[in-house]
């Protein structure tokens, strides 16, 4: 029988980007047929002329599920949303099953994204087999292994972000460097919900350990230590970095804009400023980072999407009018801009995507981490040699002194510098190997379709 495998994934970006860049991948490696499905709110913003209908790309079929909020309009309440998005999106997710099965074309295994555990429990209503797609680095999913189990009493006692904490198999850390989902002690803080959410997701790997498999956005030669730390029978294959020229975008973009003024620009001359699809800048912050690159003297381009408030926006107009050295964009095609030779550091967030996509294209990192896992990822470039992390002040501000001092720090002519720079090429070479034919991550994934096809659920 052809595989045929149902991607599922949440409607943002950051869970949008890895899973479709997957989904590519297993298409293209295996010839498989792949059915993407993400809200309905999400497939909007990807085929805005599509509505909630079923669009075809090649070997791809995106049908979006209902969450139940398929206005995009978010329930204030937290809980809520993701209760409702449970209860709806299984009904949804088994009609997209039945759906597929009544036109001849069957699934053969469902494959779901973080914080979906119940998508795990509709593919074994159905008599399938799911496989756990974790987009965050395997240092962050040992953290969180250990944690739910034994080591959460451990972390909760000490509030120092200096502590040491060691866990077993993983590199020496500090309290500031954990995901503050594990962190966190108020129950009311949005953070407390995603760690629920992280538990139940953990809950049912430990209740299907004999068959499950995770399929990890990394590489072998990056985190072999990590990739190790997991549940006796658990499965873990790392595959990544999956990543593509080739979006997908849910936000709009002028690309010809963008990227004929970094064909202006000398080789490695560019400070590119991003924080992702989730941050937004406090005003104050924003003032900073505006006076933290004018004091570079550097060329740079800069993030700010719309949704960062017309303050913020007119702000940051204000301050890049007056000089032809800024560009700032609403959005970028963000792995096209890292590949472009002028671009020589890349200010993050340091989300996972944001962080293996600097690796894979060899870009040093200066890393301004906000919350979830990107301290993790922070101090695991620090760790590499491909980047710094600029500190901040009492309100979590990283003043203009400090990031022009980190700017400097990775583009400057300083041995440290030339040595990051070294590094972050060493990175790269590695990482495309992994991907390319043959190597350790093509290897896995090839693998991993032909045990599918052994796995039967019980």
């Amino acid at each position: 029988m052809e595989h045929h495998f149902l991607v599922v994934t949440y409607g943002y970006q950051s869970h949008v980007s890895p899973a479709l860049n997957l989904s590519r991948r297993l298409a293209h490696v295996t010839g498989a047929r792949i059915t993407f499905s993400t809200t309905v709110a999400g497939h909007q913003r990807m085929f805005p002329a599509s509505a909630d209908q079923e669009v075809h790309d090649g070997p791809i079929s995106f049908i979006p599920f209902s969450d139940g909020q398929d206005d995009g309009q978010r329930n204030k309440d937290r809980k809520d949303f993701f209760a409702r998005t449970r209860s709806v999106g299984s009904d949804s997710l088994s009609a997209i099953l039945r759906s597929l099965d009544s036109r001849g074309q069957p699934v053969t295994c469902v494959i779901y994204g973080i914080l979906l555990s119940w998508v795990a429990d509709v593919a074994r209503n159905h008599g399938l087999p799911s496989v756990y797609n974790w987009i965050q680095s395997a240092t962050v999913f040992a953290l969180c292994y250990h944690y739910f189990h034994g080591y959460d009493r451990f972390v909760s006692s000490h509030d120092d972000p200096q502590v040491p904490v060691t866990f077993p198999g993983l590199l020496p850390l500090r309290i500031r460097d954990l995901p503050t989902f594990l962190t966190i002690t108020d129950m009311e803080h949005p953070m407390a919900l995603i760690r629920k959410l992280f538990k139940e997701d953990f809950d049912v790997l430990d209740r299907e350990a004999s068959t499950a498999r995770v399929l990890a956005n990394t590489f072998e030669e990056l985190e072999a230590d990590a990739l190790a730390v997991r549940g006796r029978d658990l499965k873990m294959m790392a595959i990544g970095p999956v990543m593509s020229v080739n979006g997908p975008n849910l936000f709009e973009l002028d690309e010809q804009r963008y990227m004929q003024w970094l064909d202006s620009k000398a080789e490695g001359s560019v400070v590119y400023v991003s924080f992702g699809s989730f941050t937004t800048f406090k005003k104050r912050q924003a003032e900073e980072i505006a006076r933290g690159l004018r004091a570079t003297g550097r060329s740079y381009l800069w993030v700010v999407r719309k949704d960062n408030g017309e303050e913020v926006k007119g702000l940051v107009r204000e301050e890049t009018a007056a000089e032809e050295k800024g560009m700032v964009v609403e959005w970028c095609a963000q792995v096209r801009v890292l590949s472009h030779a002028a671009v020589g550091c890349f200010v993050t967030h340091c989300g996972w995507n944001s962080t293996s996509e600097s690796l894979a294209c060899g870009v040093p990192v200066v890393s301004v981490p906000q919350l979830a896992e990107q301290p993790t990822n922070a101090k695991l470039l620090e760790v590499w040699g491909t980047g710094v992390r600029a500190e901040t002040d009492s309100e979590g501000v990283v003043e203009a002194a400090e990031l022009a001092r980190c700017v400097e720090s990775v583009m400057g002519e300083g041995e440290k510098a030339a040595e990051i720079r070294r590094r972050a090429e060493m990175w790269k070479d590695r990482a495309r190997e992994a991907v390319a034919e043959g190597g350790s991550s093509d290897r896995n994934l090839r693998a991993f379709v032909e045990e599918m096809a052994e796995v039967r659920v019980n």
